[in-house]
């Protein structure tokens, strides 16, 4: 009866009704889309460089962290490794060479980034076969090299031309070597394309005169969320005496800090939407009990329980912001859907900004459903907030005094 008589009474006001579910209708709209853009956008570039090249996890020699050196490389232990692979969660584990060189093709030079790898295992997790946009992918004991598409268009390189490397090895060993372009990439993010160049593993370690020795082990989880978990795992049989494991928000803390600065603005904007509604809620409310103040009067006058009017104006209000609620999450699933699988790619002076500053011109909508509960349990919460009032009012209301005015 009680579910009955609220949901019609809703409707007596019409107007009053369809002016507070459209108020919450824009907050659970806004509120969603917001946090879904800003969750999708920032995740996309994180995964980006995660699953292109960090990896979740890394391991290196202790000081390496400080101390981004070559002398700080190490002899990777088997055993080590075969741990590593078996704690869970981790997909894959890629050992790497990483140093810099001085690029050269002829009258052109530029500073680059020289990465070891072993390419079956390398491909496995980062999936480089698939960037290449001209020429073929190294074997496991090619002489050649991968490099990014705008560092070739920079030395004028194409595919079976030469690149010569030129920088410091292992304790300072003079390291030079010259290589032919098998292949071009293509990166999501800018940064890679510019400055990055692939060797095999046995040719970098040549190079560096760094016999069987790596600056770091690359991990690739199944999930980023299993990422603090499977750092402690690891670090649990790790002898921390002589390695040390790092997560890629520690590799990258420009991208986590800028991460963690755009959700603190997303969640202000947010909290400002939800202020806003949340007063205009509450306003409602409080028009609505002072119209129906006689009303109230003349039915408790009549014999109806004060709790159980208290319960009915309860219902009255969860009924309206739920109203709202359902809509705006039903208006907002369809965009977000779409856009997650369809993601927007930016173009103009919007693509060179995003491009500037290392990252893919792109934006996308996050589907994952966690943020979208807590969007709706935060503006749940305003209602049953602002529902408070008009159970206190009933709870001290005469009613000789409120038939009379």
């Amino acid at each position: 009866m009680i579910i009955k008589v609220a949901w019609r009474n809703i409707w007596r006001n019409k107007r009053r009704t369809i002016i507070t579910a459209t108020s919450v209708f824009f907050a659970v709209f806004f509120g969603l889309m917001m946090r879904s853009l800003q969750i999708g956008t920032f995740g996309r570039i994180s995964d980006n460089l995660v699953s292109s090249y960090s990896g979740h996890l890394q391991i290196h020699k202790k000081g390496y962290a400080d101390e981004k050196i070559l002398n700080n490389a190490f002899e990777p232990e088997e055993s080590l490794i075969k741990k590593i692979k078996n704690t869970k969660h981790v997909k894959f584990t890629v050992p790497r060479l990483e140093s810099f060189a001085l690029a050269s093709s002829g009258e052109q030079t530029k500073g680059c980034f020289v990465t070891g790898i072993s390419p079956i295992v390398e491909n496995a997790m980062t999936k480089i076969s698939d960037k290449i946009t001209a020429g073929k992918y190294l074997s496991p004991k090619d002489k050649g090299a991968l490099i990014g598409d705008k560092l070739a268009s920079f030395l004028k390189l194409e595919i079976n031309d030469t690149i010569i490397l030129i920088g410091q090895g292992y304790h300072a060993v003079s390291a030079a070597g010259k290589y032919p372009v098998r292949g071009i990439l293509h990166f999501l993010t800018p940064k890679l394309n510019s400055s990055l160049v692939y060797l095999s593993l046995n040719e970098a370690q040549d190079l560096y005169s760094a016999d069987n020795k790596l600056t770091g082990i690359s991990i690739l989880l199944d999930s980023d969320k299993n990422t603090a978990l499977t750092k402690l795992k690891i670090k649990s049989f790790l002898n921390l005496k002589k390695y040390e494991i790092q997560d890629w928000g520690e590799v990258m803390p420009e991208l986590k800090e800028l991460i963690q600065t755009k959700s603190v603005s997303s969640w202000v904007m947010l909290g400002l939407l939800y202020m806003i509604v949340g007063f205009g809620v509450l306003g409602t409310i409080i028009m609505m009990t002072a119209e129906r103040k006689k009303e109230f009067g003349l039915l408790i006058a009549v014999g109806m329980k004060k709790a159980t009017l208290a319960i009915t104006v309860f219902t009255e209000t969860v009924f309206l912001g739920f109203v709202g609620l359902i809509l705006g999450f039903l208006a907002s699933l369809p965009i977000i859907i779409y856009y997650s699988i369809h993601p927007i790619y930016l173009t103009g002076t919007m693509a060179a900004m995003y491009q500037k500053n290392g990252f893919e011109p792109v934006i996308v909508f996050s589907s994952d459903t966690g943020y979208m509960f807590t969007q709706i349990f935060i503006v749940l919460f305003i209602i049953l907030t602002a529902s408070i009032y008009p159970i206190i009012k009933i709870s001290n209301l005469n009613p000789v005094d409120a038939m009379r005015n």
